[in-house]
């Protein structure tokens, strides 16, 4: 089974990230925490009953690992911005094994008594440009379920991508609220909040 899990917005710095998503969408993110396989350090909202959103930056305070970095955060530059989507699945080395090349390989990771597996590419780019998803497989309590609702909900993200219809054939799941189109590479969420429904680009 696959399922929406998170999407993550990416940023220079965690303080800018977060900032960028709590003026679009009117309500406070909570403490995340460190990776420190990756370097990185988050911030998340809860989207309802297993999923979220999740702002990630490189930590400055963290040791550079020698390995990419996921989400491509080497590479980051510009304005915090919508850059990834993550699937939960069952099985990751069976859902990797139906994925298109270049989907990742198998990580353990771990962030206080959370424990799970990520698929990690190898040069921190995920295929179709980073349109497809992270796939992931929970091994512990999931952070969604530790959340505080504030009533945010993910109605729609949009995917676009020059070559949408292979992208759509591609991904490991079928849920109504994600549709990709073709079109230069974007990502566009659509999240009901307590204020109305806020874009997130």
């Amino acid at each position: 089974m696959a399922a929406f899990d998170h999407i993550a917005v990416s940023a220079e710095t965690l303080e800018a990230g977060v900032a960028h998503v709590e003026e679009i969408l009117g309500v406070s993110l909570e403490a995340g925490g460190k990776h420190p396989h990756m370097g990185t350090h988050n911030r998340l909202l809860s989207l309802g009953r297993g999923e979220y959103l999740e702002v990630i930056a490189i930590d400055p305070d963290a040791m550079k690992p020698t390995h990419p970095r996921w989400f491509a955060l080497d590479d980051f530059a510009g304005v915090p911005r919508l850059t990834n989507w993550i699937v939960r699945v069952d099985d990751l080395d069976a859902a990797l094994a139906g994925a298109p090349r270049g989907a990742g390989r198998p990580t353990d990771l771990a962030r206080g008594d959370f424990r799970w597996r990520f698929a990690v590419p190898e040069d921190g780019y995920l295929p179709y440009d980073n349109a497809f998803p992270a796939l992931i497989e929970w091994q512990s309590a999931h952070p969604a379920d530790r959340l505080t609702d504030t009533g945010c909900r993910l109605i729609r993200l949009e995917i676009a991508h020059p070559e949408a219809k292979a992208l759509g054939a591609a991904l490991p799941l079928s849920d109504p609220r994600i549709v990709v189109v073709p079109g230069a590479k974007e990502m566009r969420a659509t999240i009901a909040t307590p204020h109305g429904e806020r874009v997130l680009t």
